[in-house]
């Protein structure tokens, strides 16, 4: 896994109002993959990211509730084939995989796991994000 941070979401109740917020303070959101269960914003060589907690409770199988405090962390590899490399690597260092990296319905590949504190992680492969060379995890234009 490389030492980089693509995407950092933080789960929200009401996805309209957060945008809102965000977007009066000068934030614009990347419309041309944004939709009603996620809002992307570029910020300088992350992604931060608004995210439905009812979306993420459907996609991962695992509500708040469950010792997850609200907020994901992502990590982008530059190839599909990465992401299970990865997987296996968090779970030998003694990570909990909750979710086994499968195709999904946004058109990518992910998996999810816990760190040893609890904190989730997505490892992703998403054919619409571009991994620059410096490590910058670009949202499409």
């Amino acid at each position: 896994m490389e030492q980089r941070l693509s995407i950092v979401t933080l789960v929200v109740e009401d996805l309209p109002r957060s945008r809102a917020f965000y977007e009066q303070l000068g934030w614009s959101a990347a419309d041309s993959v944004s939709n009603d269960q996620v809002v992307f914003f570029q910020v300088g060589s992350l992604i931060f990211a608004l995210y439905s907690g009812a979306a993420l409770v459907e996609e991962v199988g695992m509500a708040r509730a469950e010792g997850f405090g609200g907020i994901t962390m992502a990590h982008n590899p530059r190839g599909k084939n990465d992401v299970d490399a990865v997987l296996a690597a968090a779970k030998e260092a003694g990570a909990t995989i909750v979710k086994e990296a499968c195709d999904v319905f946004w058109g990518g590949y992910s998996g999810y796991f816990k760190d040893p504190d609890g904190y989730l992680w997505e490892i992703a492969w998403n054919p619409f994000f571009e991994i620059l060379e410096d490590g910058t995890c670009k949202l499409p234009d």
